[in-house]
């Protein structure tokens, strides 16, 4: 066995023997996260310069100049965690020819809006939080 195989052996055993550990604290950290029935979103039109912040049920859909937006999942941390709200947010666009267009379908997080960013040329959106129906209500 040449060095480069014995090395390469050695980096997977690691990197194997470490995966539980991951999965158990992202196992972790995903129990510790609070459902909310509301999204805080923030878009912003690239053409324009114009930003809007805007709240969304879970559940439902949303239009924002051409693209649909459906909150799927909202949960935020605890009081006692590091802040943190993530999202996982459905968007798609409607072409000239009435065909859908996915543009984003995954998680967003507060904390990290470049982490998972949604692509698209004209307009940005990103998490800035979840909220409780009450707390929404008192915030307009």
């Amino acid at each position: 066995m040449t060095l480069k195989s014995k090395i390469t052996v050695f980096i997977l055993a690691v990197l194997f023997s470490i995966q539980p550990v991951f999965a158990q604290s992202i196992i972790n950290s995903a129990q510790s996260m609070i459902d909310m029935p509301m999204v805080k979103l923030r878009s912003l039109d690239k053409i324009t310069a114009r930003t809007m912040t805007f709240k969304a049920n879970v559940g439902s859909t949303i239009k924002f100049g051409s693209l649909y937006i459906k909150a799927q999942a909202c949960r935020k941390s605890t009081p006692i965690e590091k802040p943190e709200a993530a999202s996982f947010l459905q968007v798609w666009e409607i072409d000239n020819k009435d065909k859908a267009l996915w543009i984003f379908s995954g998680w967003m997080f507060a904390s990290s809006p470049g982490l998972s960013s949604m692509d698209h040329p004209i307009y940005d959106i990103w998490v800035l939080d979840c909220l409780e129906k009450n707390k929404a209500l008192s915030q307009k």
